[in-house]
């Protein structure tokens, strides 16, 4: 009980910073990061709940990224929709495509659906550098306007636009807490440990996997809408492998099949690469070496890690309150233990 209350002032304190981080340091260029910083956690929270709970790599979330983005530029630049209407459109066309795409890769497992979603991913960005008349091709799109106004309230400012990005990322947060402590997201883990065992019990797994992955689709197209929004102008590398490489450097640095991992992740990184752009190329030579003895020391990230911390700091003490842990974080515990023993015996 008390674990379960110091967590919710934590996430009390960090929402509350978040309110307050504009009027603490009114800085445009910091107030640019960090927006950018909550639209990477947006599209990571997807990637997340398919690869860290679900136990599928998908890596062409990067395309639906794209489509999200590009999708909201096309509907309200050349199709002249409202913008809040193309905004919900974008994510449901997504989602269509997400479908049609997971209905054929889902009958794939481990690095055959690996290959094929990057597959999938590298023909999104193809088609987009290539189709001139419709994306703009290799010239970019432009023109993209701003959110429309809700009644009093206006987002033409950086500020006011920084806000509407973090409403989203609560709501997206909030929409994860829900499906991953619930029913549902105990399938998603069943499935995630073993596929074979979640069948004999008579979890319907393909629909289980297709619901997870249209759902982190969705918010994937959602990050990519707001992108688009922020930065109204497109190119097509949004949509490039590179980019599905960041999802998952964010994901393993900040923890693979955790709920703080995502957030922690493009948060470090995005500041992190700032502060070296005066090391321009040479920044790689420190973040190589950086994430591969992450990797090696924290496989399941820097909030897995500090959940191990705990769970050791726990036994230490004799009490059994590893036992009431989320099954997530005994799952995270669990792994580590596999990962050493199998080091030892290998």
């Amino acid at each position: 009980m008390a674990t379960v209350l110091k967590q919710r002032k934590l996430l009390i304190l960090v929402i509350a910073f978040a309110l307050v981080f504009p009027f603490l340091i009114p800085n445009n260029y910091y107030l640019h990061m960090m927006t950018i910083s909550f639209i990477w956690m947006i599209a990571v929270y997807g990637l997340n709940l398919f690869a860290g709970y679900t136990g599928y790599l998908s890596l062409a979330h990067a395309g639906f990224f794209a489509i999200g983005a590009y999708t909201l530029a096309i509907l309200t630049v050349k199709a002249g929709l409202h913008f809040w209407l193309a905004f919900f459109l974008s994510c449901l066309i997504s989602c269509l495509i997400g479908l049609l795409v997971g209905l054929v890769a889902l009958r794939t497992k481990e690095h055959f659906f690996a290959i094929y979603t990057l597959c999938v991913g590298y023909i999104i960005y193809l088609l987009i550098d290539k189709w001139d008349s419709l994306t703009g091709g290799v010239r970019g799109f432009i023109g993209i306007p701003a959110p429309a106004n809700i009644g009093p309230l206006s987002f033409q400012t950086p500020v006011s636009q920084y806000y509407l990005v973090l409403f989203f990322l609560l709501l997206v947060v909030f929409v994860m807490y829900r499906i991953i402590y619930s029913l549902t997201g105990r399938t998603y883990i069943a499935i995630r440990n073993s596929e074979d065992l979640a069948l004999t019990i008579g979890i319907s797994t393909m629909k289980n996997k297709l619901a997870s992955f249209v759902l982190s689709v969705f918010f994937t197209s959602l990050a990519g809408a707001l992108y688009a929004s922020f930065i109204r102008f497109l190119g097509p590398d949004i949509g490039y492998i590179s980019v599905m490489f960041d999802f998952l450097t964010y994901l393993i640095v900040g923890g693979i099949g955790t709920m703080a991992g995502p957030v922690v992740g493009p948060l470090l990184i995005t500041f992190l690469s700032q502060q070296l752009q005066f090391l321009q190329d040479y920044r790689m030579l420190i973040f190589g070496p950086i994430l591969t003895l992450l990797v090696i020391f924290y496989p399941q990230g820097i909030v897995g890690g500090v959940i191990r911390w705990k769970a050791k700091r726990v036994e230490k003490s004799g009490n059994p309150q590893v036992r009431t842990m989320p099954a997530t974080n005994r799952f995270v515990i669990s792994r580590h233990s596999e990962n050493k023993k199998q080091v030892k015996e290998g």
